[in-house]
C-alpha cells in the first residue's frame, strides 16, 4: 500500500509532459484566432474595395460633366435628381464587376439637389464567405459602407451695372492723356487754361463753349481775355465745345492742322482751325468717315479728319483715351471673363446701364448674349465698347443732363430688379449691382437740349457727407438681398480753381472729395467696395468684383 501511494506522490511531481498537455488542451481555439483573422483581413480587403467604388460613384455623380451636374442645373426647382442616381449605380456596379469573393451585394444610390447645393450618397452592404470561423458557426461576415459627396452648382447671376457717364466721367483716363488733350483742346481755355474741366462735351452750340470775338484768320484772342464770361474758347470753333470730338481723332494729324501755318489757299488762326471749316463745323462724330469733323460744303477739303469708333488703349496716336473709355475696355473684357467662367449656359446675364440724371434703361438691357464681337453695332459688347458715346451731351433726354444723381440711378434699378432669387435655377437668379462711378453725387440739372440750369452745384455724396445714418437708395436694395458692389473710380482734385466761376464749383467739388470713399464704402455690401484710378486697375477691380460675386454666390447659398 505504501509503494502504491509513492506511485501517486511521483506521478503528481513528475511535469515533464505539461507543454504538450497544454498545447493539446489550447491548440483548437488558437487555430480558431489565427482563423478569423485571416477571415477578418480578407472581408476587410473586400469592404476597402466596394469602399473605392462607393466613393468614386458618389464623387463622379456630382462632376462638372456628369449627367447628374448637368439634369440638376436644369431643375427648377428642388428634389431627387435621378440622372445623377442611375450614373452613381452604374459607376458603382462598373467598378465592382471585376471584384469576386462576396455574396448578397446591395447598393442604395441617392443624388439630391437643395438650392444651389448637390448632395449623393451610395450605401452598400454584401457578405463575404469565411474559411476558419466556420469551425465557430460563422458562415459569413457582412461588411457595409456609406460614400457622401457634396458640390455646389453654378449660380444663376444678374449683373445691373450702373455706369456713372457725367461730366467728370468724361476727363483723360491717365495725366500723360491729360497732358495731350490739353495742348490740343480749345475748351474753356480762358478759364481753365491748363485743360477744361467739366462741361467740355456739351453738344449744342454755346451750351458750354463760346467763341472769342475775332475773325482775323491769324489772330489770337485777347490775353488776358476782355472778361472771364464774355468767351471761352482759345480759338473760334463755331461756338462748340470739342473736347469730345478731339479725343476721337488721329492726335499728330490734328495737331498739325491746329498748328499749320495760314496760307492765301487755306485761312486760319494759329493755333485754330481753317476759316473755311468753321460755317460747317459741329459736334457730329462718324466713326471711321473721312469728313467726321467737318460737315456740309467742307467734305471735300483735303484737311479732312477721321474719327476713332473707341478708345480702348491709352497712349495711342488714335485717340485720347477718357476715363469713359477705360471702363468701356474693362466691360468688353469681363464679358470674356464671365464667357470663360460659365458652367452652363445662360449662366450669367449682364445688363449696362449708364446714368447722369437718371439711368438709360434701354441702352443695353440684361442679356445672356455676352460673347458677341465688340464690334457687331446692337450687341452689348458694342455698347460696352462705345460706352463713352453717353456721355452727357446736354442732347439725351433719357439720361438727363448736368449732374450726378447716383441715388437716383439706384432708385431706379431697385424698381427695375423685380424678384430676388438664390441662383439655384435660371428663373431664380441672384441680382447684383456694380456701381461704377467716382462718388459726386451732383445735385444739379440741366434742361436738354441746352435748356437752363436748376438746382445746387455744390457736390456732395451719397450719404451727404457723413450726415445720414442709413442711405435709403442703397440700404432699401440691400434690405432686399441684392449686393452692391462698388468701383470708386476716385475724383480728379480741379487744379488750378477757378472760384469765380458758377458760384465757386471747383472749390466745392475739391473739398467734396474727403467724403465720396466712406460714402461708398457705405452703400456698398460689406466686402464689395472697390477702388481703381488707372485704365489697369479698372480692368482688374471689374474682375475681382466679378470674382467676389461669384464666390460669395457659392458660400451663401
Amino acid at each position: 500500500m505504501r509503494s502504491f501511494f509513492r506511485l501517486i506522490d511521483r506521478f503528481r511531481r513528475d511535469k515533464r509532459a505539461n507543454v504538450a498537455m497544454i498545447f493539446g488542451i489550447t491548440v483548437v481555439p488558437l487555430i480558431s484566432a489565427m482563423g478569423c483573422a485571416v477571415d477578418y483581413s480578407m472581408a476587410t480587403r473586400m469592404r476597402a474595395k466596394l469602399q473605392s467604388a462607393a466613393d468614386a460613384a458618389s464623387v463622379a455623380s456630382l462632376s462638372q460633366k456628369s449627367a447628374g451636374f448637368t439634369a440638376a442645373s436644369a431643375m427648377s426647382g428642388d428634389g431627387s435628381v435621378t440622372a445623377g442616381v442611375t450614373e452613381a449605380n452604374n459607376i458603382f456596379d462598373g467598378n465592382v464587376g471585376s471584384i469576386s469573393g462576396y455574396t448578397n451585394l446591395t447598393r442604395t444610390s441617392t443624388v439630391t439637389k437643395t438650392g444651389i447645393k448637390l448632395a449623393s450618397n451610395v450605401s452598400f452592404s454584401a457578405d463575404v464567405p469565411t474559411n476558419f470561423m466556420r469551425v465557430v458557426g460563422l458562415q459569413k461576415l457582412t461588411v457595409t459602407g456609406v460614400s457622401k459627396s457634396t458640390a455646389s452648382l453654378p449660380p444663376y447671376l444678374d449683373f445691373y451695372l450702373a455706369l456713372d457717364v457725367s461730366g467728370s466721367m468724361g476727363l483723360p483716363s491717365t495725366p500723360a492723356e491729360a497732358l495731350r488733350m490739353q495742348s490740343i483742346s480749345p475748351d474753356n481755355f480762358v478759364q481753365y487754361p491748363t485743360g477744361c474741366t467739366l462741361a467740355c462735351h456739351f453738344a449744342p452750340q454755346k451750351s458750354a463753349c463760346v467763341d472769342p470775338p475775332v475773325t482775323a484768320p491769324a489772330a489770337p484772342p485777347a490775353n488776358p481775355p476782355i472778361t472771364t464770361t464774355s468767351y471761352t474758347q482759345r480759338y473760334n470753333t463755331n461756338n462748340y465745345c470739342m473736347g469730345y470730338v478731339y479725343s476721337r481723332l488721329s492726335q499728330s494729324a490734328l495737331s498739325a492742322l491746329i498748328n499749320q501755318a495760314s496760307t492765301s489757299s487755306v485761312k486760319k488762326q494759329v493755333p485754330g482751325l481753317p476759316v473755311a471749316m468753321l460755317p460747317g463745323l459741329n459736334t457730329t462724330v462718324t466713326p471711321g468717315s473721312p469728313n467726321s469733323l467737318i460737315t456740309g460744303n467742307s467734305s471735300s477739303l483735303p484737311y479732312s479728319l477721321s474719327a476713332a469708333t473707341s478708345c480702348p488703349t491709352d497712349g495711342t496716336d488714335a485717340c485720347i483715351q477718357l476715363r469713359l473709355d477705360a471702363v468701356g475696355y474693362a466691360l468688353t473684357q469681363l464679358f470674356v471673363k464671365a464667357n470663360a467662367d460659365e458652367k452652363v449656359t445662360n449662366q450669367f446675364r449682364i445688363g449696362l446701364y449708364p446714368f447722369i440724371t437718371d439711368i438709360d434703361k434701354n441702352y443695353a438691357p440684361l442679356t445672356s448674349s455676352i460673347n458677341s464681337s465688340a464690334s457687331s453695332p446692337g450687341t452689348i459688347n458694342y455698347a460696352a465698347a462705345n460706352l463713352a458715346t453717353e456721355l452727357d451731351n446736354n442732347l439725351n433726354s433719357t439720361l438727363g443732363s448736368g449732374g450726378t444723381h447716383i441715388d437716383t440711378a439706384l432708385n431706379s434699378l431697385n424698381t427695375l430688379i423685380v424678384s430676388v432669387g438664390d441662383g439655384s435655377t435660371s428663373n431664380k437668379t441672384q441680382p447684383f449691382i456694380f456701381l461704377v462711378t467716382d462718388g459726386a453725387q451732383d445735385n444739379q440739372y440741366k434742361d436738354v437740349p441746352n435748356g437752363s440750369w436748376h438746382g445746387s452745384n455744390h457736390a456732395t455724396t451719397l450719404d451727404l457727407q457723413g450726415t445720414l445714418a442709413t442711405i435709403p437708395s442703397c440700404t432699401n436694395l440691400k434690405n432686399r438681398g441684392i449686393i452692391i458692389s462698388v468701383l470708386n473710380i476716385p475724383y480728379q482734385t480741379i487744379n488750378p480753381v477757378n472760384k469765380t466761376f458758377a458760384g465757386d464749383e471747383d472749390e466745392y467739388a475739391n473739398w467734396n472729395i474727403p467724403y465720396i470713399e466712406p460714402s461708398l464704402k457705405a452703400c456698398a455690401s460689406p466686402g464689395f467696395y472697390f477702388s481703381a484710378g488707372t485704365p489697369t486697375g479698372i480692368n482688374d477691380a471689374l474682375k475681382a468684383m466679378f470674382d467676389k460675386a461669384l464666390t460669395t454666390a457659392h458660400i451663401t447659398n
